[in-house]
This record gives structure tokens, C-alpha cells and sequence, in this order.
């Protein structure tokens, strides 16, 4: 299949000729310097995949041909990331790098100790945007076709006042209760008969958890986890935490 790969969102698919978005049409048309004719990739963001032709190029506009489609199955575990936002442009890489590590979705997160503070709800709508964005194109290159939902910005609190259901609850933590990863697992998987079809895991800012932080996920049932015996910045955490748990689960 081609390597030129668009998101064109579910509700454009029951049409004829679907357009792409204009900065998607800019792509195609002046940088990609497609013709029509050409054939390319579009995905819906929920594992719906096909090839289209391109019917007309235009930097602003260019409309497809949908030919037959096909679904990625899902992963077998459905792992949610609860992100508390670091500094910098680090939650882009976060972002990013969650998609290629298959990702469900991310839920940045305002922790106590969280530098990152929002101005007011646009403010945070705008970060959600952004990074959504930021999802979309880390789909186009690495061949995800289903993307993850990135939440709107919560305090801790907020969190756990509409904490989502899951098997299992997950937090990165630096105390001496935490424990390794595949032992929690495993004792999961024991006492279940089967491992988590859903996880979710949260992972603090520089610093930690504060106690009474750490003390709201357990008393919501949250187990602590060790990431070994290295102190790892929290985007590192974030990646280590997505890649055990996809190697034991996926």
C-alpha cells in the first residue's frame, strides 16, 4: 500500500467523494506533489483503513475515491496513559510516542507538583487540540489506524471524581510499597484467571506524587508500581510504563 497516509475523519466516509482537510490538501497537492490518479492511504482514527484515488488536486482541496476498506483489529488490552504534563514540549513527545506504543488514550493530567498551569477552559481546550493534532500526524507515520483520544487536561481530583472504568489501576510510584510490574500482573492474572482487557496507569511529575495524591489512587484501588531501581524523568516513565505493559499485554 502507499506510504501517503491521510486521517479523514468517520462521518466523511459515507460520502461520494470525500475531500480531505485543507492543510491535508496543501500536503497532498504541493509537497507530496500527487496527480490525479494517484492512489493513497486514508484511515478513520478507529481501524478503518483503504486505499483512495484521488479525483482532483488542489492545495485547498482534493477529493477522493474510497475503495474497499478494512479494520485493524484492536489490541488485546486496552491501556489508558494519565500523564502529568511536563514541562516544555515534552508532552508532544509523550503524545507521539504513545501512539507508536498503541496507546488507547492519554489523559493529561494537573498534579500538584505539575508546573504546567492553565490559564482558563479555552486555554486547556487549546492544549487538547493541539495535542490531538499531534496524535493525528503520529498515525500518518507510523501506520496506526486507531488513534488515541486525548483528553481534556484534569486536576488529580477531577480524575478520580470521574475516574474511567478499567481492570486494573496502575500508579508509577518511588515508594518502598511499589512493586514490579509483571509481579502485579501476575498476581492480577492469579486472581482473575486471565489478564487485564483495560489498564490504566498514571504517572507523576518530576518529584512524584504528593502523599495525599498517592493516597487517593490507593484508596481508589490503584496499585503501586516500580520502574526500577533508576530515578527516570516522567516522559521517560511514561514510555517505559507503555512499553512493559505492551510487551506483557498486546
Amino acid at each position: 500500500m502507499s506510504t501517503h497516509r491521510f486521517y479523514l475523519p468517520p462521518a466523511r466516509w459515507a460520502e461520494e467523494t470525500p475531500e480531505l482537510d485543507p492543510a491535508d490538501s496543501h500536503h497532498c497537492a504541493d509537497v507530496l506533489r500527487s496527480e490525479t490518479g494517484d492512489t493513497v492511504v486514508v484511515f478513520d482514527g478507529l481501524g478503518r483503513v483503504a486505499e483512495a484515488e484521488l479525483l482532483a488536486v488542489h492545495h485547498k482541496q482534493c477529493s477522493l475515491r474510497i475503495g474497499q476498506s478494512h479494520t485493524s483489529p484492536p489490541l488485546r488490552c486496552t491501556i489508558t496513559l494519565v500523564q502529568a504534563i511536563p514541562k516544555g514540549k515534552n508532552m508532544d513527545l509523550v503524545i507521539q510516542k504513545a501512539v507508536e506504543l498503541g496507546a488507547a488514550a492519554v489523559i493529561p493530567l494537573l498534579s500538584e507538583r505539575t508546573v504546567v498551569r492553565l490559564e482558563d477552559a479555552a486555554d486547556a481546550a487549546r492544549k487538547q487540540e493541539r495535542w490531538q493534532s499531534i496524535a493525528v500526524e503520529a498515525c500518518k507515520q507510523c501506520g496506526q489506524n486507531r488513534m488515541p483520544r486525548i483528553g481534556l487536561p484534569v486536576t488529580t481530583k477531577e480524575f478520580f471524581a470521574t475516574l474511567p472504568p478499567s481492570d486494573l489501576l496502575l500508579i508509577a510510584s518511588l515508594e518502598p510499597d511499589a512493586r514490579p510490574v509483571k509481579e502485579v500482573l501476575a498476581a492480577y492474572s492469579a486472581a482473575k484467571g486471565s489478564p487485564p482487557s483495560s489498564v490504566l496507569v498514571m504517572v507523576g511529575p518530576e518529584g512524584d506524587f504528593t502523599p495525599a495524591e498517592a493516597a487517593l489512587a490507593k484508596a481508589a484501588g490503584a496499585a503501586p508500581i516500580t520502574l526500577g531501581p533508576i530515578t527516570l524523568r516522567t516522559e521517560t516513565a511514561a514510555l517505559y510504563c507503555l512499553s512493559v505493559l505492551g510487551h506483557e499485554l498486546f
